[in-house]
């Protein structure tokens, strides 16, 4: 009888312990993706019954031998209304569906909407975080990890967008990310949740989980890389952009993001280049093995990735890498590229106004993914052209109408052009709207006649290249009609 009273005692400590978990990642005030199939998992003792429910819907599964069980709730329609999440005895409390998106990147994506230095904040962000009260909208900022594989206990904490919350985070967001979030709410009048996974300084591969190099040629090296931890990391590592531990491989997918797969999103904005703008040969494939490497692993073969095309910042090669991140963005279908080479700053690698990155990002997804139909979310891009005269006469994709704008009220732009004789020689363009002004002089607010653009170099009689945005000082001043600038390109070669 004794013995049975022990087991029996022991049965009931056991029971006790044998507790229902979420994964970290899953807390209070999340929010859950709407219009797809949501997934959600977590840890019990192996075997033990688990019984998901929310909204209505229940779901019930076994752990595994490992101890992890998973469920897929119904798709779900948007709700701003706080509902439990229970996984048996587990709760999460305050839980919105909407849209679900990530960010991530280096430092121009990490920048944060306000704190720290006043080069490295958005230069309007303590005016927004004042007076913006969406309690419905939640972000996340996870913390700065690497590991040398998928770290699955990250916690994420879900904070409301309002003055109060924003002001007890250690961290503040991505001011890329709080901007967009901040456009679809508006925009959308929905829960939106944004996580926010970046890191300065850090490169492309360090963000690429290794699935993403199936199938893609010249990545051998990052594809077979073995990371190590920093504590063992050594100087003779170091390997054009991977110059440090972070830098490794895979070392932020799996320390940042891995721990959220395969949470169900809509899909990820994405800002990085600086560090590997010296291998822009190699970047459009990179961008090819992030993308699909976050597809695969988030199980979302329409994933979305809505991506920034870098500012000038003083590089002078940095039309090389810009045309790089373009021929990625014509080669994936689910991509998107924001341009923004107008609001860079030579003295200053971080530009402070993320809004219009934000903003411009946000085209893409309103005109994409949620109906706006009548937008024009693409730059200009060259459709053809050919030479008449001395002249260069180039069509464009998305260009119904043409303005130059300089603040300087200039109508220079950075066209080039060269002949034989391989001499680049500055260009204007051709067709300008000219009046008068009121002295009688000739006199151009800016407006171009037409849908081309006619571009001509003086003394170039046989022109035979045309490059634009590659010489001081890289800043974009040629709008659509949507005041979307033309990126850099090149014609001739």
């Amino acid at each position: 009888m004794k013995k049975l009273m022990i087991v029996a005692a022991l049965a009931a400590v056991w029971t006790a312990e044998a507790k229902v978990a979420f994964a970290p990642v899953f807390g209070d005030k999340m929010v859950l993706q709407r219009d797809m199939p949501v997934r959600v998992w977590g840890t019990a003792d192996p075997g033990e019954a688990v019984k998901v429910s929310f909204a209505g819907q229940s779901r019930e599964t076994k752990a595994c031998a490992k101890g992890k069980w998973m469920v897929e709730l119904g798709a779900m329609s948007a709700c701003k209304e706080g509902r439990t999440l229970a996984a048996n005895d587990e709760v999460l409390k305050d839980v919105l569906v909407g849209e679900v998106w990530f960010c991530s990147g280096q430092s121009n994506t990490d920048c944060p909407i306000w704190g720290g230095g006043p080069r490295y904040r958005d230069g309007q962000g303590a005016m927004h975080i004042a007076m913006t009260v969406k309690p419905w909208v939640r972000l996340v900022k996870t913390p700065l990890v690497m590991a040398t594989e998928p770290k699955l206990d990250v916690k994420a904490e879900w904070t409301p967008m309002t003055p109060q919350a924003m002001e007890q985070m250690a961290r503040k967001p991505s001011a890329m990310g709080y901007y967009y979030a901040l456009e679809l709410a508006n925009a959308l009048d929905i829960p939106i949740g944004l996580v926010d996974s970046s890191w300065g300084g850090t490169n492309i591969d360090a963000w690429t989980p290794r699935s993403g190099y199936e199938g893609l040629k010249d990545l051998d090296e990052e594809r077979n890389w073995k990371v190590v931890s920093q504590k063992d990391w050594k100087a003779e590592m170091r390997k054009g952009p991977i110059g440090g531990a972070i830098q490794q491989p895979s070392a932020l997918w799996y320390g940042m993001v891995a721990a959220y797969t395969p949470m169900s999103i809509r899909g990820f904005i994405w800002y990085q280049g600086c560090h590997n703008a010296g291998e822009y040969q190699r970047y459009a494939n990179k961008m090819h093995a992030l993308y699909n490497g976050w597809a695969k692993e988030f199980k979302n073969p329409d994933l979305k990735l809505y991506f920034v095309q870098l500012a000038p910042w003083g590089n002078p090669g940095i039309a090389y890498i810009q045309e790089a991140q373009a021929q990625f963005d014509r080669e994936e279908k689910n991509a998107g590229m924001a341009v923004i080479n107008d609001v860079g700053n030579l003295a200053d690698i971080h530009p402070n106004d993320k809004r219009t990155v934000a903003k411009r990002l946000a085209l893409h997804a309103l005109k994409r993914d949620y109906g706006y139909s009548w937008l024009n979310d693409n730059s200009p891009t060259l459709k053809s052209w050919k030479v008449e005269g001395d002249k260069f006469v180039l069509t464009f994709n998305d260009a119904k109408g043409w303005y130059v704008y300089n603040p300087d009220r200039s109508v220079q732009t950075g066209f080039e052009v060269c002949g034989e004789d391989g001499k680049w020689v500055k260009a204007t363009i051709e067709n300008l709207a000219w009046g008068k002004g009121r002295d009688g002089k000739p006199k151009c607010d800016g407006n171009i006649k037409g849908t081309d653009l006619v571009v001509k170099a003086d003394g170039v009689a046989a022109p035979k290249k045309l490059r634009y945005m590659y010489s001081a000082p890289w800043f974009g001043c040629l709008y659509n009609e949507m005041n979307l600038p033309l990126g850099a390109f090149h014609i001739g070669d």
